[in-house]
This record gives structure tokens, sequence and C-alpha cells, in this order.
């Protein structure tokens, strides 16, 4: 699991880092908000670890422009306020949980475990999509008939993103916003060919006119 740190006590933030590395996280570091929000830019997280009083734009800020536009990464927020106004605008504006500082670093990881197993599916090995076909999370692959189908790494990705909100419409924009870099926009011409390739083994996988896809299971 890929984790943006957005924390500015240097200490605490190195704290978390080495522990959470010993746990097989890679977690990327910052310590200010405009840094944190140049990162979301560039790279893609599997969850977001935010402190809300950070120098420049706070972490309420930053995650609520990118929720606004499409963005699905889960978050935790971590502040040493009582101020109950922030915890209520966590989560209103989408926050998974929320940590109030000082806590125990094994209450932190029990929390990042229970998001990656009921949000990113992390602790699942293989996916149903229908009677012959199921999606291998851990090879990222597609098994008809206990035959391995290969895929792009682009391909399992989106397949991956329409299992985690399977019945659901996703827009282009949403696709985009979530696999793809900022750096890296794909043209829409890009996006349907791969959602042409992915049908060839997906007949559940439909275009809702106007509005996107949606995989019906």
């Amino acid at each position: 699991m890929k984790i943006l740190l957005l924390e500015d006590d240097i200490i605490l933030s190195d704290l978390l880092k080495e522990y959470l590395e010993s746990h097989s996280y890679a977690v990327f570091q910052s310590f200010e908000g405009e840094e944190a929000n140049e990162l979301l830019y560039n790279q893609k997280f599997d969850l977001l670890l935010f402190d809300i009083n950070v120098p420049e734009i706070n972490g309420l800020e930053i995650f609520e422009k990118f929720r606004d536009i499409g963005f699905t990464t889960p978050i935790i927020f971590m502040t040493a306020s009582t101020n109950f106004q922030e915890f209520e605008e966590a989560y209103r504006i989408g926050a998974n949980d929320f940590l109030r500082k000082p806590f125990n670093l094994e209450e932190l990881k029990i929390r990042i475990e229970y998001i990656e197993k009921t949000i990113l599916m992390n602790s699942i090995k293989l996916i149903k999509i229908g009677k012959k076909m199921s999606f291998d999370l851990p090879n990222m692959c597609l098994i008809r008939n206990n035959i391995k189908i290969t895929l792009s790494k682009k391909e399992a990705e989106i397949i991956k993103y329409f299992l985690l909100n399977k019945n659901r419409i996703i827009s282009v924009e949403e696709l985009i916003i979530n696999i793809w870099e900022y750096a890296k926009d794909p043209s829409i011409s890009t996006i349907r060919t791969y959602i042409k390739n992915i049908r060839k083994n997906l007949n559940n996988l439909s275009t809702i006119k106007g509005l996107g896809y949606i995989l019906k299971i």
C-alpha cells in the first residue's frame, strides 16, 4: 500500500513513517499543504494520512478540492485540536476515519487494515465477476475457467476500479482522476480503446450514454 503522509511535526512524521514501513507500507512524507497538493497531482496513492492543521493549505481544504472533482482515494485525518467543527467537517467532505492526537500506533495500524479490507479489498484474493469469470487481485489478472487472462497494467487498474465501485456509473473524468497521474491524462479515444479491450472479456461492462460506464455484478 502506498501512503501519502501529511504531517508538519517532523518527529511525529518520522515516527509514523518508520512504524508503517516496518509493516510493509510505502510512505511518502509531506510537511506542508502545497507540497502534499503537488504530490497528489503527480502521483497515485492508495491511502492518505493527513494532519489537518499544517502550513499553507490545511488538510481539509486539500482533500475537499480533490474530492469535489471525483477523487476517491480513502483518507484518515489526524488532529490534536478539540474543535468539534473540524471533526464534523472532515466527515462532511468524505473522510473515512479520524484520529485524535495523541494516538496509539497500533490503533492507526488497525484502522488502516480496516480500510484495506473494506474499501480497497486488499485482503481478498479472488473477486467473482460472473459464473465463469473472476479477478485475481494479487496478480491483477482475469481468470476464466481456471485459465489466466493477461491484461495490460492500465486495463487491470481500470477493472479493479470498476470492481471497487461496482453497480455505480463511473464517468470518464472519474476514471482519469483516480487512475492516471495528473501530468499523464489520456485522451478520450485512449479510454475508449481500453474499455473496448476490457469488454472482450467482461460483457457486463455497459455504457450509459452521456454519463460513463457501469459494471453490473
